[in-house]
């Protein structure tokens, strides 16, 4: 009973994990269609819809990402095997998600011109969020290397993570500043790093532990933790 109770957990976790990037992306990209012609995914951040008279769109996007990231950060640390300092990944995943709730808590607003500005916090928020993310990433890496069922899938997502913590202070310097030589291309750069390494990674984590969590539910695993 024990080990069903867990399984059942793991495998709604592991679906939090596949349904938040992806239900955050279609978000994101439906507010783009609607808002074509006011908006360029090229120069502006994603944290830019949130901006305007339908920005609360964008705000319930970040909160049901955050939300189900800390879910799905909890069944990933029920679902690999414990080891030293393994809290760290978990810990740092669900971090992540509590900064894409403060991002919508704060979010950027548009002046009289009809410019995007941060009112205060959102930054931070955003710089919370890559920060926790690749640290996630990495910490995580080590952990799946250490647990026969994940170990096919650790080399990639600390390549993952690695990549990811070398962006951050490349936007840093070159792309989030309005005076960096390459601010006018920080929406394309914030979608590469976002949808080319954070979510991928994020989504091999949710499938494994998926199969994890069906693994775990046959007869012979449970008949093995008793």
């Amino acid at each position: 009973m024990v080990t069903s109770t867990r399984s059942n957990l793991m495998r709604w976790a592991a679906m939090a994990g596949i349904v938040g990037p992806v239900l955050f992306t279609v978000g994101f990209l439906v507010q783009e269609q609607l808002r074509r012609g006011e908006y360029d995914p090229i120069s502006e951040v994603i944290s830019a819809l949130e901006a305007g008279d339908r920005g609360w769109m964008q705000q319930v996007n970040f909160v049901v990402l955050g939300v189900l990231t800390m879910v799905f950060a909890v069944g990933l640390h029920r679902g690999l095997a414990p080891s030293r300092a393994g809290i760290v990944g978990p810990v740092a995943l669900f971090i992540s998600g509590v900064a894409n709730v403060l991002a919508a808590i704060f979010p950027l607003r548009e002046d009289a011109t009809g410019a995007t500005y941060d009112p205060g916090g959102h930054q931070l928020a955003g710089a919370l969020f890559f920060a926790s993310s690749f640290v996630a990433l990495i910490a995580l890496s080590r952990r799946c290397a250490a647990d026969p069922r994940w170990r096919a899938i650790s080399g990639w997502i600390l390549a993952a993570g690695v990549m990811a913590a070398l962006s951050f202070p490349l936007m840093g310097a070159l792309v989030i500043p309005d005076d960096a030589p390459l601010h006018d291309w920080a929406g394309l750069a914030q979608r590469l790093i976002v949808l080319g390494l954070l979510f991928p990674a994020r989504l091999a984590l949710a499938v494994r532990l998926l199969r994890v969590a069906t693994d775990l539910s046959t007869p012979l695993a449970r008949d093995t933790m008793r």
